[in-house]
């Protein structure tokens, strides 16, 4: 598989061939497929989902998925799912340094490391949070989740993921989304790599509505590329590693899955660069809520109230009369897991780096550090861009509960609250 070509748009009905003629003319499923192939059907919603929301795609394949050998268990390590009780759940303020690359030959399944999660995989809702830290390709075994899509922020390397619709290479910067049941493999272009999951068990990420702002900004859907079809033609001893309500399980199988050769439909992993987000800034007074930054949105049954929304602060001009510039102290009903891909948040002066990661949840207060607090309060108010930046939050509805390895592990800031202590009153009459 060397393709690394795609289409663009969001939700797209795509079709592509990696063989002139493959995709059958006319008839999904004809009693003979070109390149006698076999047709498979991948739903990624009910059946009966309205025609707007309902996701499937039609696979053309050298072999259907159903021929391999049975699952076995096989060993979790640091992956963890629902319902997330190892801990009673703490209302601190939470933060980590970054995860360090391990020494031990790790690949990108081996690497998986459960920070925090909610919800019930099996009822389809909630979410997991995961750091990947890989330094080995997989080469012998590919993965799927049957508990929710992933959606993948990397950090540090970039990854060339082979799907069993194409190959993607996605770098810090950009994101990708695979959802649930498409399998893959993880190849490390720079040798390790490290960076962020949201494993999204509720309905699928979609772009947000833009109410007033009307048609354009944020993220366009012309920027999600999906890649074109490409497959592999090969035997071997290969082993399909699924996540199945919660656990790893491994099954041997005698080729590669990825034989894929043709496939029509919506339902496909896409990649997105996070450069071409379009961001919508004050214009006037106040630092609007952190919704204006939403690339993705995965909603809940709650008109407004997502399972998940995938936020950015990306570089962007920050102009604005008399008025405080980074986020305001809050406390909110949302859950908010923050990351930082490179440069510095705004509202931290020291302590969240590239890698790291904070967690501030239901009603928990935050908000700028007190360095960040004096030097805003007595900045000259001009024109300023905010450069060299890229930091992002999943956000969620439900609680974020954090596993007993986030919270045992050197890397968990126990000091973070000092950086408020010095916010000192400042009352006078």
């Amino acid at each position: 598989m060397t393709n690394l070509l795609y289409m663009s748009g969001f939700g797209n009905e795509f079709a592509t061939e990696a063989e002139p003629n493959a995709l059958p003319k006319g008839q999904n499923s004809p009693q003979k497929v070109p390149y006698n192939l076999y047709a498979e059907q991948l739903s990624g919603t009910p059946f009966t989902a309205p025609r707007h929301s309902n996701k499937r795609t039609w696979l053309y394949r050298i072999r259907p998925s159903v021929v391999h050998k049975p699952f076995s268990r096989i060993e979790n390590k640091l992956l963890r799912s629902t319902p997330f009780d190892e801990i009673p759940t703490p209302p601190n303020q939470l933060r980590w340094s970054p995860l360090a690359i391990p020494d031990e030959p790790t690949d990108f399944i081996d690497g998986l490391i459960t920070i925090a999660g909610n919800g019930d995989c099996s009822m389809h809702n909630g979410l997991a949070i995961h750091i990947y830290a890989a330094n080995k390709d997989m080469t012998d075994r590919f993965f799927y989740n049957a508990d929710g899509e992933m959606l993948i922020v990397p950090q540090l390397g970039i990854l060339i993921i082979d799907t069993e619709m194409g190959r993607m290479e996605v770098a810090p910067g950009e994101i990708c989304v695979i959802q649930r049941g498409i399998k893959f493999r993880v190849q490390l272009k720079d040798g390790k790599a490290r960076g962020y999951i949201c494993e999204n068990y509720g309905g699928l990420f979609r772009l947000p509505d833009l109410g007033p702002i009307g048609a354009n900004c944020l993220a366009n859907p012309r920027d999600f590329l999906t890649p074109v079809a490409g497959y592999e033609n090969i035997d071997g001893d290969f082993t399909v590693v699924a996540k199945f309500l919660g656990n790893l399980w491994s099954a041997p199988i005698d080729h590669s899955p990825l034989d894929i050769v043709a496939w029509h439909g919506n339902y496909a992993p896409y990649k997105y660069d996070l450069s071409t987000f379009n961001t919508i800034n004050t214009v006037s007074f106040d630092h609007p809520d952190p919704s204006i930054f939403t690339v993705l949105t995965a909603p809940s049954e709650i008109p407004g109230t997502a399972n998940c929304d995938f936020v950015i602060f990306p570089p962007r001009w920050m102009v604005a009369e008399n008025t405080f510039r980074p986020p305001w102290f809050h406390r909110n009903f949302m859950n908010e897991f923050m990351g930082l891909i490179f440069g510095q948040y705004d509202a931290k002066a020291e302590g969240f780096v590239p890698g790291g990661c904070s967690l501030h949840n239901c009603m928990s207060g935050h908000g700028p550090d007190a360095a960040t607090h004096q030097a805003a309060t007595n900045a000259n108010l001009v024109p300023h861009k905010q450069e060299n930046t890229l930091a992002f939050m999943f956000e969620t509805r439900f609680v974020c509960r954090p596993t007993r390895y986030a919270m045992e592990i050197g890397e968990l800031q126990h000091d973070y609250y000092e950086c408020w202590q010095g916010l000192k009153p400042q009352f006078s009459v």
